[in-house]
C-alpha cells in the first residue's frame, strides 16, 4: 500500500522488486515509451520510481503518476552552445544522484534503469552497483550518430561521445535496444553479449492510441490537415517540411491545407522564423509540446502525417515514434526513404527519395487528392500496429529481461 498525504506519496511498504528509472531530457508525462515501461513493470508486480525534470516550475518535488512515484527537479535554463550543454549535463547528473539517494532511503530499489540521452549515467550506475544494485541501459538514441547528424562532423566531441557510450555499455548488466539496428551497435561497437540484450520497440498500445472523433476546428476552415509530431532539432528535417509546404502553397498553388507542427526542440525558434520568411504564416501552425490527449485530437483529424527526417546513418538506424503514432491512428504517412522507416511502415507510407522537398510537396498533393488510397494506407498501418508492432508484444521482451536479471520466475516479478 502507498500512503498519500496531500497528494504526495510519503511512507510506503516496499514492493518485492523495485526499479528506479532515470530520464533526463523529458518529463515523464510526455514520454510514451517510459510510461509504457512503467505500466508493464507495475502490472508485473514491480514497484517503480522515476527521476526526471519537472514539467513546470511549481510541480511538486514528489508526486504520483499512474501509480509511479515521480521525483523531479527543475532543469537549468535551455540555451545553446557547448558550455551550456556541459552545465546542463552536470546539473542534471547531480540532481539525479541526489534524488537516487532519497529514493533509496524512502522506498529502496533493486535496479537503476538509465534512459539516454545523455550517456552520462554509467558512473551513477557503477556507484550503485557497488551497493549491490543492477544497472540497465535503455538506449533511446545513438548519441555519437546524433552529434554527427546535427553538426555534420565528427572530431573530438564525437570521440568523447563514443567513450561515454562504451562506458555505459561496459557498466550495464543488460542493454535494451529500441530496434534491431541499435542492437547491432550494442553487439558490435559495445561488445555486449547477445544474451544481455533485448529489443523493445517504442510501439504504441493500440488499445490506448487509436483514431477517435475528428475535430473539424483543427482544420481552421481548410479542406485538409497535414501533421508533423516530434522533436524539432537540426537532424529532424522540419526545415525540409517547411520548404515542401512552401512549394505546395506557392508553386503548386494549393491553399486548401493546414500544416500543423506539433512538438518542440532547440530549432523551434529558427523554424518559426523560417516559416515566416517563406510566407507560410497563414498555412503553418506550431503548437509547441503536446500531451497524449492533445496529440490524439490532432491525429484523429489529420489526413496525412509526415516523417521528413533527412537521410543519415542515425536516421537510417532509428525507428521514428511519429511514424508509429501516425499508423496507430490510421493516418497514412509521407516519409523519407529511410531503412528503419521502410521496415516498420511498409505500404502504410509513400516514400520520398532522400526526403527531397519538391518531391515531398508533390507526394502530399497526390495523396490528398486520392482519399481511397489514403484510406487503404491508413488501414494497413493500423493493422501493422495491431498485429506486428503493438506494445503488448514489446512488453513481453521487456519484462522477460527484468525477470531474468532479478531471478524472477513468474509474471508477478517475485523470485
Amino acid at each position: 500500500m502507498i500512503e498519500v498525504v496531500d497528494g504526495v506519496a510519503r511512507h510506503r511498504v516496499k514492493a518485492p522488486r523495485r526499479v528506479l528509472i532515470v530520464v533526463q531530457n523529458i518529463p515523464l508525462r510526455f514520454d510514451r515509451r517510459v510510461r509504457s515501461e512503467c505500466r508493464t513493470l507495475l502490472d508485473a508486480g514491480y514497484g517503480v520510481t522515476v527521476l526526471c525534470i519537472k514539467e513546470r516550475p511549481d510541480e511538486p518535488d514528489e508526486h504520483l503518476l499512474d501509480g509511479v512515484i515521480v521525483r523531479s527537479y527543475q532543469p537549468p535554463p535551455t540555451t545553446k552552445g557547448l558550455v551550456s550543454y556541459l552545465v546542463e549535463f552536470v546539473v542534471c547528473w547531480l540532481h539525479t544522484a541526489r534524488l537516487s539517494l532519497i529514493a533509496a532511503r524512502a522506498e529502496g530499489f533493486d535496479v537503476l534503469q538509465a534512459c539516454n540521452p545523455p550517456d552520462t549515467y554509467w558512473l551513477l550506475g557503477m556507484l550503485w552497483k557497488l551497493r549491490g544494485k543492477r544497472f540497465v541501459y535503455d538506449q533511446h538514441d545513438l548519441c555519437p550518430e546524433v552529434y554527427e547528424a546535427r553538426f555534420g562532423k565528427r572530431g573530438i566531441l564525437h570521440r568523447m561521445l563514443l567513450l561515454l557510450e562504451r562506458a555505459t555499455y561496459a557498466t550495464a548488466d543488460r542493454v535494451i535496444s529500441p530496434n534491431p539496428s541499435y542492437r547491432e551497435i550494442a553487439l558490435s561497437r559495445g561488445r555486449v553479449p547477445i544474451e544481455h540484450t533485448a529489443v523493445v520497440m517504442s510501439s504504441p498500445d493500440p488499445e490506448v492510441m487509436r483514431r477517435g472523433v475528428p475535430h473539424a476546428e483543427l482544420r481552421d476552415g481548410r479542406e485538409h490537415l497535414v501533421c508533423y509530431i516530434g522533436i524539432m532539432g537540426p537532424q529532424d528535417g522540419v526545415d525540409r517540411l517547411l520548404d515542401a509546404a512552401a512549394h505546395y502553397v506557392h508553386v503548386l498553388g494549393r491553399t486548401n491545407t493546414r500544416f500543423a507542427l506539433l512538438g518542440y526542440g532547440d530549432s523551434l525558434d529558427d523554424l518559426q522564423a523560417r516559416s515566416h520568411r517563406l510566407g507560410l504564416d497563414e498555412w503553418v501552425t506550431f503548437t509547441g509540446r503536446v500531451d497524449q490527449a492533445e496529440l490524439g485530437r490532432w491525429l484523429s483529424t489529420a489526413d496525412l502525417g509526415v516523417t521528413p527526417d533527412p537521410p543519415c546513418e542515425f536516421n537510417h538506424r532509428s525507428t521514428m515514434n511519429k511514424t508509429l503514432e501516425y499508423m496507430a491512428h490510421g493516418v497514412p504517412v509521407v516519409a523519407t526513404d529511410l531503412r528503419e522507416t521502410i521496415r516498420c511502415a511498409g505500404p502504410a507510407a509513400e516514400y520520398v527519395p532522400d526526403g527531397d522537398p519538391v518531391v515531398m510537396a508533390k507526394t502530399i498533393a497526390t495523396l490528398l487528392d486520392e482519399p481511397s488510397r489514403r484510406a487503404r494506407m491508413g488501414t494497413v498501418g493500423r493493422q501493422r500496429i495491431e498485429d506486428e508492432l503493438a506494445w503488448g508484444l514489446q512488453a513481453r521482451q521487456y519484462i522477460d529481461l527484468y525477470n531474468g536479471l532479478l531471478g524472477a520466475t513468474n509474471s508477478g516479478g517475485r523470485p
